[in-house]
C-alpha cells in the first residue's frame, strides 16, 4: 500500500491528546508515504498525555485548524484521550472542519474518545461505529449504532476503542486513505 502524494490531517489538542493514539497513526500514515499535517487549536507545540493524566511528549503544530480547510487534505485522523477530545469538540471551527470531511466523502479515522467530535459534527446518524465504552451512549443518542469491536469500517469511517486496538486501527486507516473518497459517506452526512 502506498499513500504517496496524499496529504493527511491529524488533530492534536493542547495538553490532552492521548500520545499513542496520536503518534502511532501518524507514524503509520507517514510510513505508507503520506504527508501528515499536525493541526492544533493554537500554534506552537502541543503536549500530549498518557492514560489521560500522565504527561506525554510535545509535538509541533504545523497549522491551526482555523487556517486550513478540508479541501486541503485527502483524509483525517482524530486521536482520543478524553481531555483532548473534549477540548476539540468544544471548538466550533474544529467541529465544522470535521463535518466537512464527511460532506466531501473523505476517509476519517477516529479512536477512543475521538467520536465525541463526530457527535458534535452530527455525522453519526445510521452509522456503525465503536469507541471507548463511556462514549457509547453519546453515539447512540446521536443516531449511531455502537458496537464493541477492535476496529469498525463504515463507508470510509474507521473507528477503534482504545490504544490496544492501534495495530488494527493503523492498518485500516492506511487502507481507507489509499482507497480515497467514499461517495456513500457524503450521502449519510
Amino acid at each position: 500500500m502506498t499513500l504517496a502524494g496524499k496529504k493527511i490531517a491529524i488533530l492534536i489538542a493542547p495538553r490532552g491528546t492521548e500520545e499513542p493514539e496520536f503518534k502511532q497513526p501518524k507514524d503509520a500514515v507517514e510510513a505508507a508515504g503520506a504527508e501528515v499535517i499536525v493541526l492544533g487549536l493554537e500554534a506552537g507545540e502541543a503536549k500530549t498525555n498518557n492514560n489521560d493524566l500522565d504527561p506525554g511528549g510535545s509535538y509541533q503544530v504545523d497549522k491551526t485548524v482555523k487556517d486550513v480547510s478540508a479541501d486541503d487534505f485527502d483524509g483525517l485522523v482524530i486521536p482520543g484521550g478524553s481531555v483532548g477530545a473534549d477540548k476539540l469538540r468544544a471548538d466550533a471551527t474544529t467541529v465544522s472542519f470535521v463535518r466537512s470531511f464527511f460532506e466531501q466523502a473523505k476517509p476519517v479515522g477516529v479512536i477512543c474518545h475521538g467520536p465525541w467530535l463526530l457527535v458534535e459534527a452530527d455525522v453519526l446518524k445510521g452509522r456503525t461505529v465503536t469507541s471507548y465504552p463511556t462514549v457509547k451512549t453519546d453515539i447512540i443518542n446521536a443516531g449511531g449504532n455502537w458496537v464493541d469491536k477492535e476496529v469498525v469500517v463504515d463507508k470510509g469511517l474507521v473507528t477503534s476503542r482504545n490504544p490496544k486496538d492501534l495495530p488494527a486501527f493503523c492498518a485500516k486507516i492506511v487502507e481507507e486513505f489509499e482507497e480515497g473518497k467514499h461517495p456513500q459517506q457524503a450521502r449519510s452526512a
